[in-house]
């Protein structure tokens, strides 16, 4: 439904009634294509927020900007490629970043709180549980996170994708009505934006056949993130498939999103809030390795349609294990079309003597601990290629 805001535009009812709202934030919408932040955009782009809670909606704001911020500083005219230089320009420009966020928003008597993640945070269950009491404490006590990636310390979250995956996460994880993605460009476009008059702006996406046959660009012309539409395009999809809107649009139409007026590409809920294991087993979880295993046709049923606990009666096979600790399960199964990814309580090492037997009998014959699931219903997730 649509309704209309106090100017009279039409407005989207789902972004208009959003009261928790994570809003991402892109390097090249915060610094010069030098490096270095720009105090006017980000001075910006805080008065929108600002305003926005002001109105009583409480705002996570992910941002992206460390690397960037530090370039200049350091003497960088580029982006490095190596990684130690990667992490120099993080820890130099993130205090930038941070403490340039503190005094914006004490321009309006906001409180900023920092909160960096790691791969951990995101993968490790009991991180993951800690950082969500942090955000919602931090948002209780009336602040704003300002959520960044710990690039001085990370590896692979230099290559994550610019924060984009990251705002996934932290939407689902404060259980967000809402996340707008902000970057350098008005939205999804169904061709090359920077050829005019060849290509349109795509208002809104209800489901992946509305993207069927566009082509979507890399990373942004300002050369200072590592993110791109494709990044951004898949956020949406993850956060809409678990139950969160989404708006993607440019950093200077910042306000007109969140007023719920139609700028940028809106994407509609596809599927419903699940919980937030599942959407971090899914996405965000970093096991030991991976377990392949074959099912027969009674698993598949089981697992896929009705979305039992795969018990070792279903394996009729080990395929292959990345490590002998691996604890995380793909599911080869006749079909071919779909498999689990689920963690698994068993390890390869123990898998031969598993398949094909039931729990009774391998409780008899191994002992009671062997009287269980292999992957229990609670974590396994169904991925559809």
């Amino acid at each position: 439904m649509r309704g209309r805001d106090p100017a009279g535009v039409e407005a989207r009812d789902e972004v208009t009634s959003a009261r928790r709202i994570v809003v991402k934030v892109g390097s090249s919408s915060l610094t010069t294509a030098a490096g270095g932040l720009d105090a006017d955009r980000v001075d910006a782009l805080v008065d929108v927020l600002a305003a926005a809670h002001g109105e009583r909606r409480e705002i996570v704001l992910v941002s992206s900007g460390a690397i960037a911020a530090g370039l200049a500083p350091l003497g960088l005219d580029r982006r490095p490629r190596d990684l130690a230089r990667q992490q120099a320009a993080a820890s130099v420009g993130q205090g930038l970043l941070v403490a340039r966020y503190t005094a914006s928003f004490a321009r309006y008597g906001r409180r900023v709180g920092q909160v960096l993640l790691t791969s951990d945070d995101t993968s490790c269950r009991a991180h993951y549980r800690n950082a969500y009491r942090t955000l919602d404490q931090l948002l209780a006590m009336g602040a704003i996170p300002v959520v960044n990636e710990n690039d001085t310390v990370a590896t692979d979250e230099i290559r994550f994708g610019d924060n984009d995956r990251l705002a996934v996460l932290v939407a689902h994880l404060v259980r967000a009505d809402l996340l707008v993605l902000l970057s350098d460009v008005d939205g999804l476009c169904d061709g090359d934006p920077s050829t005019p008059g060849t290509s349109s702006r795509i208002a809104e996406v209800t489901g992946p056949a509305d993207l069927a046959g566009v082509s979507i660009g890399s990373a942004g012309r300002a050369g200072v993130g590592t993110g791109g539409m494709v990044t951004k395009v898949e956020a949406a999809r993850i956060a809409a498939a678990a139950g969160v809107p989404v708006v993607l649009t440019s950093a200077s139409r910042a306000a007109d999103a969140l007023l719920g007026r139609p700028t940028g590409t809106f994407f509609h809920r596809t599927g419903r809030r699940s919980t937030s294991r599942l959407l971090w087993l899914a996405h965000a979880s970093a096991p030991r390795g991976a377990l392949v295993l074959v099912l027969d046709e009674g698993a598949v049923r089981a697992v896929v349609d009705r979305r039992s606990s795969l018990l070792p009666a279903g394996i009729s096979a080990v395929e292959r294990a990345s490590s002998p600790r691996a604890t995380r399960s793909s599911c080869w199964t006749p079909r071919g079309a779909r498999w689990p990814v689920a963690w698994s309580t068993s390890t390869p090492g123990e898998m031969p003597k598993l398949i094909g037997h039931s729990t009774r009998d391998l409780a008899r014959e191994l002992g009671p601990t062997y009287e269980r699931e292999v992957v229990h219903r609670d974590d396994l997730v169904v991925l559809t290629p």
